[in-house]
């Protein structure tokens, strides 16, 4: 079995350890990677969210085999675009600059989209217009998108009409929306990214249903979005399944062969994995095997891997 998720903040520091600030327990970035490759992980995107952001994805990529880098700026950071030093030009420059010098590493531009449900870390305003300018990074590199869309009433789904002929491709990650909302997405070519947080309730389950799995990607957004026992996809988890995920204790009796409890890892894929075969009803392997080939047709036909 071959997995890439293709959402992974591993840039928090939670991955090293530090918890708002405090250090809790020892850097355990190497042995939360190697219980994602015993998950069958092959392969992980890290997240870029912003220009400091993508920068440290792009060197935990270049650090770690198997990673690759998003670059972009996400909808909750855009505010800190006119607030950069050398405004708006020079923060997009920089982005422009990490794609050019990492394009071994470098997959997607974004996260970039629209968040309606936190407007309090940026205005509309601000994000459309920091959104619409990321299409132009992707018409530049011709990279794909990684895309965000939270609650945008059309919005979204109106600029993505207005600049589709400028991207080659790309995923709607997390995906929360209606099925109504899938089918529009899907009608624009794009792929829709499913984690633990596209899984909480019944009416999340039924909208999912809805995506073939032709277009379906997979993602933990880790350290975010696991799934819980109050979500609806909770009791869709086989209890003799296959995989069985590693111990988990608070991060004050921390052991390197444990995770923390409340700090999702890759590894988890596995879970959503058994939640989307049962909900389309097939099999984990056939599955997991179409959206590998949805991954990697989208953003590694031009990045050297060895998957």
């Amino acid at each position: 079995m071959k997995i890439i998720d293709i959402g992974a903040n591993l840039t928090d520091p939670v991955f090293r350890g530090k918890y708002r600030g405090k250090q809790a327990h020892a850097d355990d970035m190497p042995h939360m990677l190697e219980r994602a490759r015993a998950s069958g992980i092959v392969g992980m995107m890290v997240t870029g969210g912003s220009l400091s952001e993508s920068a440290e994805a792009v060197r935990l990529s270049r650090e770690h085999p198997g990673l690759f880098a998003t670059v972009g700026c996400h909808p909750t950071r855009s505010s800190e675009v006119d607030k950069h030093s050398g405004g708006a030009d020079a923060y997009f420059a920089g982005l422009r600059a990490l794609i050019d010098d990492n394009r071994d590493i470098v997959v997607a531009v974004g996260e970039c989209g629209l968040d309606y449900d936190r407007l309090h870390f940026a205005a509309k305003d601000v994000q459309n217009k920091y959104f619409e300018r990321q299409f132009e990074l992707a018409a530049a590199t011709g990279l794909p998108m990684f895309l965000h869309s939270r609650n945008t009433g059309g919005d979204f789904e109106r600029i993505m009409r207005a600049n589709r002929d400028r991207f080659s491709g790309g995923v709607v990650h997390s995906f929360t929306g209606s099925a109504d909302e899938a089918r529009q997405l899907l009608d624009l070519g794009l792929y829709i990214g499913i984690n633990g947080c596209s899984l909480k309730t019944e009416e999340n389950l039924a909208a999912v249903r809805t995506i073939p799995i032709d277009r379906l990607m997979i993602e933990t957004d880790c350290p975010y979005c696991e799934i819980r026992k109050t979500h609806a996809s909770h009791a869709l988890l086989a209890t003799d399944a296959a995989w069985t995920a590693p111990d988990a204790k608070k991060k004050e009796r921390w052991d390197s062969d444990s995770m923390v409890k409340g700090r999702n890892e890759p590894c988890m894929i596995r879970q959503v994995l058994t939640v989307l075969a049962q909900l389309h009803g097939v099999g984990e392997a056939e599955l997991a095997e179409r959206m590998f080939e949805n991954t990697r047709s989208v953003f590694f036909k031009n990045v050297k891997h060895n998957f």
